[in-house]
């Protein structure tokens, strides 16, 4: 159970507060309600080039690190298709140093030419590295839009293109700034060894005068059902052929979200799953297999990936995949995998929410959620899964008129 303590400022960012007497460190998350579902069509991987912006200086601070390293500190961030996170580890006596920092960039960001120029630099340059130059590197880019018609999950993090960052203006990087990174659109989580009063009283002290902005509205738009199968073959020079299968499943706050989470689990996670156990132990018919699901809040994907093994055709494993799927929508699990899979889940959660800045991240996530306290409650609704739940989630998902399949075939 994670103790918290959460409030509201009048300028509409959500606090949360977590006290750890065992630590002398301490967490301060920033969770930003921005990722890149957020974005234009026509101008995407914004959400992430200002991940990189936020570290380029302030007009007060130029250098962001650098008095956070004084106070004995580490500063990181991610961008995902839904949120945007910026945290802060540093000695626990050296907190006001991480509150003054992050309350002056989110109030008086640099807009300077020098900054865009060389932060979008190096985001093009991680696009080509990651994306355009390396093996495999463009899957996502080519099964994204795939899997999705209409909703902005059509594109990954990075971007549709090179070309969207690289036309990237002052004024297109301001709009997008004032729009999103405002208190009412974040939420601050801080996790360690604190205390709460004088906590309360820096925070105040740091966001309390910062404006509230206006509150983005989110209105995507809604991704229709899928009623066909689809597929797309896509010749690469890589060492293997690969594919992927997805298919459609709810979001984070969907009921049946815990249910096809461990149903991707009884699939493909670890040697004893089912499409190891077939496809590559007995069958030999991949190098490697997996299943997993996207962790979206908007409907999302479970997904199952692998790599053939030489002289196999998609075909075979296609046949294969079926037939697993087939079997999980006809009989029952039995009650023993069913709970060995939920254990292994419990287990993998507890050892992820071991340390401060794990657990401040998932009760920033659950307060954007809607629901803090979800952090300890999560596991009640696994616990609930029964094999004829995971039975109806299991027909009602893997249908082969609810799949996308992409093919990357070796052209070796």
């Amino acid at each position: 159970m994670i103790q918290f303590e959460e409030y509201t400022l009048a300028n509409g960012l959500r606090v949360i507060l977590h006290q750890d007497k065992t630590t002398p460190m301490v967490v301060v998350n920033t969770l930003f309600d921005v990722g890149a579902r957020d974005e234009d069509s026509n101008k995407t991987g914004f959400a992430h080039l200002f991940e990189h912006l936020m570290f380029g200086g302030s007009v007060n601070i130029p250098d962001f690190d650098g008095p956070l390293q004084k106070a004995g500190g580490s500063s990181n961030a991610f961008t995902s298709n839904d949120i945007t996170n910026y945290y802060d580890v540093l000695p626990a006596v050296n907190l006001e140093t991480a509150l003054w920092l992050e309350s002056d960039r989110l109030l008086s960001l640099a807009f300077s030419d020098k900054s865009l120029e060389v932060q979008r630099n190096v985001v093009m340059e991680e696009f080509k590295q990651r994306y355009l130059n390396k093996p495999y590197g463009d899957d996502w880019l080519e099964f994204r839009p795939l899997a999705y018609e209409k909703h902005p999950y059509q594109w990954a993090t990075i971007g549709k293109k090179l070309e969207h960052i690289e036309h990237a203006t002052m004024e297109d990087v301001k709009a997008f700034f004032y729009k999103h990174y405002t208190p009412s659109n974040a939420v601050l989580c801080i996790a360690g060894n604190i205390e709460l009063s004088q906590t309360k009283a820096l925070i105040q002290k740091w966001y309390g005068e910062i404006p509230a902005g206006e509150k983005y509205q989110r209105k995507l738009p809604v991704e229709p059902l899928q009623n066909e199968f689809k597929h797309k073959q896509i010749v690469r020079d890589v060492p293997q052929s690969a594919f992927y299968v997805g298919f459609k499943m709810g979001g984070k706050n969907d009921h049946d979200y815990p249910l096809a989470d461990i149903l991707s689990d009884v699939l493909g996670r670890g040697k004893s799953s089912r499409l190891y156990q077939r496809l590559k132990k007995e069958k030999e018919l991949v190098t490697e297999i997996s299943a997993y699901i996207l962790g979206a809040h908007d409907p999302g994907l479970l997904v199952i990936h692998g790599k053939l093994a030489d002289g196999v055709r998609q075909e075979q494993v296609n046949k294969e995949i079926e037939s697993i799927t087939a079997e999980l929508k006809q009989v029952q699990i039995d009650q023993l995998e069913l709970k060995k899979t939920i254990e292994k889940f419990k287990t993998t959660k507890a050892f992820g929410e071991l340390g401060i800045l794990s657990k401040a991240m998932s009760l920033s996530l659950n307060a954007l959620l809607g629901d803090t306290n979800g952090v300890n409650t999560e596991l009640e609704k696994y616990a609930k899964i029964t094999p004829k739940t995971l039975q109806e989630v299991a027909k009602d998902i893997l249908r082969k008129e609810n799949c996308s399949l992409l093919e990357i075939k070796s052209s070796k």
